[in-house]
């Protein structure tokens, strides 16, 4: 690691106890740093997280933020997911502490060059193709961020002639200071996370904070087709590099080759990797096929956009289940390809009657309590041709830990589903 004197000592105070919150712990424990961790919930799953820190010497306030135990550390970690308009943001203002991200603490210490990837969606897909293309050429890539691994858990692991891919979100890009990725990409920007931003241009001020240190060195690698990202040539300092267009290539695939070419692969080195891709767990993800039905787990698609670009992808008719926590969504641009593709909806989550409202006159829908209902629900709809599709265009929060918690629950019910017909 570089700078590894840098948190000696140092007092500081982690906000949240989530994933990254005990990978950003751990790694600090390591580097001699004096820390606490404040988290205002205190339930089961926080209790498992407080298990997993390497150190009973670290403070802990669980259950509240208290001006008290904030007050006296330099530096605070805030988890992505504490939002800037809560009550500890404040107390961090008043008691004068300066925040950073985890992603920010991890470049802090990170040897080798970053590849950051952003945008509404796609993120993991070209993170993971990044990292498999980079191994495909002999190169050692970690993968990592919002993809699920924080950066935090990886650091130590990472040598000087390696290489990082690192799947960003808008809420990690909010407290950096000093990161500074090699490439920084920039794959789409569409409606989203509305529940936090005020509108459009707050969350795409927070994308672009992913070139906001990069200088002529450093590559910002963007899609000249999106409109929302035009007027960002005039405003970065890093090289502007473009979509590879290719024969065959998705949107995904041509940035995954502008930076494969960045960095060295060879095209056909990019070309098998894009074959042999299989996709990714809880992307429309095949799970199985029960009397003539298929099932596909699409759980990552927590916005509008993700659901249209999978129903676009669908060759069958769909019996959808959708909903969860909303986040700003506008479910009715959904309708065109809902009249085309969707059979009936299955609705679950807090959002249920936001969706109904802009879809009901169109589609068939039912509620039902639970994913495993719902799943049941859709299967009673359909007919052998069919696709049973989870593709929530919500947040999992209101019922699951995380999107994939959701993927594995849809999974379980599916592969029950299976075996009562198999006996009967």
């Amino acid at each position: 690691m570089r700078n590894a004197d840098y948190f000696k000592n140092r007092k500081v105070v982690i906000i949240g106890l989530a994933r990254s919150g005990v990978a950003c712990a751990n790694l600090l424990c390591d580097l001699g740093a004096r820390l606490s961790i404040t988290e205002s919930a205190d339930n089961a799953d926080i209790r498992t997280s407080i298990l997993k820190l390497k150190s009973s010497d670290i403070k802990l306030e669980v259950g509240r933020h208290s001006r008290d135990f904030i007050a006296p550390n330099d530096l605070a970690v805030v988890s992505p997911g504490v939002a800037p308009d809560s009550l500890v943001y404040s107390l961090l203002k008043d008691c004068g502490i300066p925040l950073v991200s985890e992603i920010e603490v991890g470049y802090l210490l990170c040897p080798a060059p970053v590849i950051a990837i952003t945008g509404t969606n796609g993120k993991t897909t070209v993170t993971t193709l990044i990292g498999r293309i980079l191994e495909a050429a002999g190169k050692k890539a970690f993968v990592c961020g919002n993809i699920g691994n924080p950066f935090c858990a990886e650091v130590e692991n990472i040598g000087a002639g390696d290489f990082v891919s690192l799947e960003v979100s808008s809420f990690q890009l909010e407290n950096i200071q000093a990161f500074k990725p090699k490439i920084a990409i920039i794959l789409n920007i569409s409606r989203n996370h509305l529940d936090r931003y005020k509108n459009m241009s707050d969350y795409l001020a927070a994308k672009k904070r992913i070139f906001m240190r990069q200088d002529a060195g450093d590559y910002l690698v963007l899609n000249q087709d999106e409109p929302l990202l035009g007027g960002i040539k005039q405003e970065a300092r890093s090289k502007i590099v473009y979509f590879l267009e290719g024969a065959g290539f998705n949107a995904n695939q041509a940035a995954v080759a502008a930076a494969g070419s960045l960095l060295g692969v060879s095209r056909g080195v990019m070309d098998k990797v894009f074959r042999d891709f299989k996709g990714i767990e809880h992307r429309m993800e095949y799970v199985t096929q029960v009397n003539g039905i298929r099932f596909v787990n699409d759980s990552k698609s927590t916005t509008v956009e993700a659901t249209v670009w999978a129903l676009k992808n669908m060759r069958h008719p769909v019996i959808l289940i959708a909903g969860g926590r909303e986040k700003g969504n506008d479910y009715s641009s959904i309708l065109p390809w809902a009249r085309e593709k969707i059979k009936s909806l299955i609705l679950i989550g807090e959002a249920k009657e936001r969706i109904r409202k802009a879809l009901g006159a169109v589609i068939p829908l039912e509620d039902a309590a639970s994913l495993p209902e719902a799943v049941r629900m859709a299967f009673l709809k359909a007919a052998s041709g069919d696709c049973i599709l989870l593709s929530p265009m919500c947040k999992s929060f209101d019922m699951f830990a995380n999107y994939e918690e959701r993927g594995t629950i849809f999974k379980t019910a599916v592969f029950a589903l299976s075996k009562e017909q198999a006996v009967e």
